[in-house]
């Protein structure tokens, strides 16, 4: 079936010598995977390998099976093209960990319009903003809310937050939890949009670990889940 989408690129990955292996979250279809035959080869096709750098948001006609195969891609065109996230050194960061994340985290190959919606919003917001430091930190909490996750809110003063339950109690469990002043800042994060960020001051010695227990929250609730191998690389770039 021949399918039109918009689509958010999460990985690229090289085949061979000439080809790509791209996945996609797609408006229409959930997470799709294509291989592109050729296109590190061809310089006059109508697919390039630039088209799908990390979080690159495109159109594309595609042919969709729906077997779970790689499909292929017919026609494809970048839709709100990125002023500053490929090439602000911070933002490109960002970028490069969050679709490491995103690709670790969506497994549904279904239509999620919602969820396309969010990451759309939010990629754009990133592009056009500047005060982006706590900027991951609330993507990924609002994140779980689509995935089925988000922290039940806390009615009162709990002191812990318990990451394996997904809730805040009033008394340490064996379960990993988020505690102190990391607390404080988590529950900052919840209920809040993008806007709200000006107003968030969260210090490199708190954010760190606060981002830390953030994939951990991911890791035991999502199955199969895998840390990302670009943390360290987005810690040493707001060292």
């Amino acid at each position: 079936m021949q399918v039109t989408t918009k689509a958010i690129v999460l990985t690229s990955l090289k085949y061979g010598d000439t080809s790509l292996i791209v996945k996609v979250f797609t408006q229409a279809d959930g997470l799709k995977s294509y291989l592109l035959k050729g296109v590190l080869a061809s310089k006059k096709g109508k697919l390039k390998a630039a088209y799908f750098q990390p979080l690159t948001q495109l159109e594309l006609t595609a042919n969709h099976k729906n077997k779970g195969t790689l499909e292929t891609i017919r026609e494809v065109k970048i839709i709100n093209p990125y002023k500053t996230l490929h090439t602000n050194i911070v933002k490109n960061s960002l970028v490069l960990f969050l679709a490491e994340m995103l690709s670790n985290s969506i497994q549904e190959e279904q239509q999620d319009e919602s969820l396309y919606n969010y990451l759309e919003y939010g990629l754009n917001w990133l592009d056009f903003n500047e005060k982006i430091a706590n900027f991951h930190l609330l993507f990924l909490m609002n994140l779980t809310k689509f995935l089925g996750f988000y922290p039940e809110e806390s009615e009162g003063v709990n002191a812990y937050f318990d990451l394996q339950e997904g809730q805040f109690v009033s008394s340490p469990t064996l379960n990993p939890l988020i505690e102190n002043e990391n607390v404080t800042h988590f529950k900052k994060l919840l209920g809040i949009n993008f806007d709200a960020l000006k107003g968030i001051k969260i210090a490199k010695g708190n954010r760190e670990p606060l981002l830390k227990s953030v994939i951990l929250y991911f890791e035991l609730h999502l199955h199969g889940f895998r840390k990302p191998k670009s943390l360290a690389v987005l810690n040493a770039v707001f060292d």
